[in-house]
């Protein structure tokens, strides 16, 4: 018997079809991965942005807000009502050693200048370290540079001493303290001012402190005896106003003002600043995470109550007797794509305490 076996042959495989189907659908799946994890970054991105302008904005204002309650300190009101014999009350304030004027206000706001970048507030702030809190002492004689007082408690070598002779005040330096037991002495760098009935006192070191934002690096610096420290990033603006009181001897705050260039506020004299009994501050900071449409708009008024957009505060909040627009934020000075950024706004106010406490003096 006779067989006949035909030999097939078999192929395996994918066909070009196949293949390029297979490629399709393996790009679809790796363009729909991309778009997922582009998607969480970018969510992760803004949370995690989110978080920072959150902790960034809570440190600068920490950080302001703990130097300004110091502000004043320690010019102790030391004398009677409707008297000039208190260091709040002078009107001309010496560097004894220049003869050059100078500033021991508490606070000192330099308003933004419109159209700038950033257009934001820059605060000064004055007080000194003595642990004493700068009592003051009656000058019995002064020979030279010594001055004989009824106590130099608290006086230290090299501390900043104040010399108070009614509404002239000289700051200068004790070079000396000697005796515990009256009398007692002061050697004063310099002895403006210093006469029988005057009234010295020690700060310890007096200390000028700026609070500013740097409009290239984004940080919030402080400036001290002309260190520069960055305080924390991130923070893009920062605005200030004064809240004054109808009276010297009241501590109800009327009105919340502007430290406007020109105006009454932007270099205050003795009578207006001592009207300042608290400061009213918003730390503004962004979200470093550009976003691809407008997400911020600007402040719809600063006079209306409940504003929305990007805005330092609702005028109304504090409830003053007098109409107090909140200052203007204006971000748009150097950055066409402010608006595609997100923002956050830390807003309080603070009471200038040795202002308040020094009430009945003036």
């Amino acid at each position: 018997m006779k067989f006949n076996f035909k030999r097939t042959s078999h192929q395996a495989g994918f066909t070009l079809i196949e293949i390029m189907i297979g490629l399709v659908i393996g790009m679809l799946v790796a363009l729909v991965i991309t778009q997922v994890l582009s998607m969480f970054e970018g969510q992760k991105r803004a949370t995690t942005g989110t978080a920072d302008a959150q902790t960034n904005g809570s440190i600068a204002l920490y950080n302001i807000e703990r130097e300004l309650q110091l502000a004043g300190y320690p010019l102790m009101p030391s004398g009677v009502a409707v008297t000039a014999d208190s260091p709040i009350e002078c009107t001309t304030v010496k560097n004894a050693a220049t003869n050059a004027d100078i500033s021991i206000s508490p606070v000192t706001i330099t308003d933004g200048v419109a159209g700038t970048n950033p257009a934001s507030d820059t605060i000064t702030l004055r007080y000194g370290t003595s642990l004493s809190g700068g009592v003051p002492s009656i000058i019995g004689a002064v020979v030279g540079n010594v001055v004989t007082v009824g106590s130099n408690f608290g006086c230290q070598f090299g501390d900043i001493t104040l010399v108070n002779s009614g509404t002239n005040c000289a700051l200068s330096s004790a070079t000396a303290v000697t005796g515990t037991t009256a009398p007692m002495s002061v050697t004063l760098g310099n002895t403006m001012f210093a006469a029988p009935g005057a009234n010295l006192a020690c700060l310890g070191q007096w200390l000028t402190v700026t609070y500013a934002v740097n409009p290239t690096t984004g940080n919030l610096e402080r400036t001290a005896a002309g260190v520069v420290t960055p305080v924390v990033a991130g923070v893009v603006n920062l605005q200030a106003q004064y809240g004054v009181s109808a009276s010297a001897n009241s501590n109800q705050v009327v009105q919340w003002v502007n430290a406007t260039s020109g105006g009454t506020w932007d270099a205050p004299t003795a009578p207006t600043r001592n009207l300042i009994k608290a400061i009213r501050i918003a730390v503004i900071t962004r979200n470093t995470k550009i976003e691809p449409n407008v997400v911020t708009t600007a402040c719809s008024s600063i006079t209306a109550a409940t504003p929305t957009g990007l805005c330092a505060w609702d005028a109304t909040s504090a409830n003053p007797s007098v109409a107090s627009p909140a200052p203007l934020v204006d971000l748009s000075p150097g950055n066409a794509n402010w608006n595609r950024y997100h923002y956050r706004v830390f807003e309080t106010i603070i009471p200038l305490r040795n202002m308040i406490w020094s009430k009945d003096t003036l």
